[in-house]
């Protein structure tokens, strides 16, 4: 009944919005996204320690998306499919730092573009290596083959690493090795001290300002490193979480990208486009390493609330992510949305909210997300579906249901996500119609992908995948060693 109420109101508030809406103004789009920001991590979804404000002020003038999957469990295979909206063993890109994203692809980027839009991508990248030459990885990453940098899919600016880097001084330290901040395909050499949040939204925000001058509507994808590995946050964030030990450092940097996300709703509202700009917010997998037993003597202090699984799982914890939802006079304030939903339905709502043409012949696994955002409906129609590891995985409204083999079901685990929050209990034997539907509908999308893999959808252009199809069961990459389910 709760829920029933708070549909209503939202519906309301936004068709009283939408009298006052300008349809012929293009709005900006700005889509944000964290590296291993756990499910708890933010004060919108309860986090008592962390201080988020900014998040926060998103969240009371937005809508809190409860229910948002990454759909990666790691980094590259959800940022691949963030940009397409097809699922990232579509592309190949089966867990972190593997495969690229095909020139082919239809991206948020590419569909802008085609839409009059000016596009910029700033913050990690991780979709490909930025150089032919070398990549932080290693020979391994094979650079020559994986060579897929913003610059050459269609990103009219951008400042971008490959991979993860520090969060205090990211051109120092060993994972800046072969992993120079790259501005508009030149390697960056000023401006790089300090807290890399701010050193990126240093380049996010002109860009913005350029677009505005050139009276340009804009898409910016702003992707913080941010809380992932090295983590270490500077000395004025230290000190606000004294008494926490090495936890400090995690809670620091967060609160340091909370602050740039003030930064830059404040130089929205400066230049007059926050009223026709919505941003989107969420985390591209759940925290790093087990959950701790005492946060104050690790940098892992990630929080995934109340669900089991972290990092590199295809439970909840692995997968279901903090995310906000901001419109101006679109989106009711103080929305709270438990429909779930997921980084592929980011391409085919940025289209509804722009007029930008899908392509028809392009296979979509994400859906246009708009209307249950602004109250019109409460049901997502497509399933979301999930692979990694040795797993696939399918969540079709609360149901959850996990297999391992596309012949024998003795593995197979069904969760009621609305009763079950840790997925401790398998009620497969009490849905068995259910579980048919749900097993059949992974197969028929494991069978799509795996066309899509092979170039099926690209037109005859003799595109070859850079590796071979990874069938259900296969364990692959850093999934082989530490997939947790």
């Amino acid at each position: 009944m709760k829920y029933t109420i708070t549909f209503f109101t939202v519906a309301m508030v936004a068709f009283c919005f939408a009298v006052d809406a300008k349809p012929e103004e293009k709005p900006n789009v700005i889509l944000m996204m964290c590296d291993d920001l756990g499910w708890g991590d933010t004060g919108f979804n309860g986090n008592k320690i962390i201080k988020t404000p900014h998040l926060d002020r998103m969240a009371e003038e937005g809508a809190v998306l409860s229910h948002f999957y990454s759909v990666g469990p790691v980094c590259s295979p959800t940022r691949a499919s963030f940009l397409t909206g097809r699922h990232y063993y579509r592309l190949g890109v089966w867990t972190a730092n593997v495969g690229h994203l095909p020139k082919e692809e239809y991206t948020i980027a590419r569909m802008m573009k085609a839409n009059g839009y000016t596009t910029g991508h700033f913050g990690k990248w991780h979709v490909g290596t930025l150089s032919k030459t070398m990549s932080p990885k290693g020979e391994k990453r094979k650079p020559a083959v994986n060579y897929a940098p913003p610059w050459e899919r269609d990103y009219d600016s951008s400042f971008v690493t490959e991979s993860a880097v520090r969060t205090w001084d990211p051109a120092e330290g060993k994972r800046a090795k072969n992993n120079p901040y790259y501005e508009n395909g030149i390697v960056a050499a000023d401006n790089l001290k300090g807290c890399d949040s701010r050193v990126l939204m240093d380049r996010a925000i002109p860009f913005v300002q350029n677009a505005v001058k050139e009276d340009k509507p804009f898409v910016a994808v702003i992707w913080f490193h941010a809380p992932h590995e090295d983590i270490q946050a500077g000395p004025e964030y230290l000190k606000m979480y004294e008494g926490h030990g090495e936890a400090a450092h995690y809670y620091g940097c967060i609160t340091a990208v909370d602050d740039q996300v003030g930064r830059l709703r404040a130089e929205l509202e400066k230049l007059g486009i926050a009223d026709n700009t919505a941003l989107f917010f969420c985390s591209d997998n759940g925290p790093e390493g087990k959950e701790p037993k005492d946060r104050s003597k690790t940098r892992r202090a990630g929080s995934a609330g109340d669900f089991s699984g972290r990092k590199r799982s295809l439970l909840d914890g692995g997968v279901r992510v903090p995310a906000l939802a901001l419109w101006p006079n679109h989106v009711a304030p103080g929305s709270m949305v438990d429909t779930p939903m997921s980084v592929l339905d980011y391409l085919p709502t940025v289209s509804a909210m722009t007029g930008a043409k899908l392509l028809d012949q392009r296979v979509l696994d994400g859906e246009n997300i708009l209307p249950i955002l602004v109250g019109d409906k409460q049901l997502h129609s497509k399933s979301i579906p999930f692979r990694y590891g040795k797993y696939a995985g399918l969540v079709h409204g609360k149901f959850k249901l996990i297999i391992e083999s596309p012949t024998d079901p003795s593995n197979d685990r069904l969760f009621n996500l609305a009763e079950d929050k840790t997925e401790s209990k398998n009620v497969i034997q009490e849905h068995p119609e259910k579980v048919q539907k749900m097993r059949a509908e992974i197969l028929a999308f494991l069978t799509s992908a795996q066309k899509s893999h092979s170039g099926g959808e690209y037109q005859g252009n003799g595109f070859l995948p850079v590796d071979s199809w990874k069938a259900l069961g296969a364990e692959t990459g850093r999934g082989k060693k530490k997939s947790a389910q």
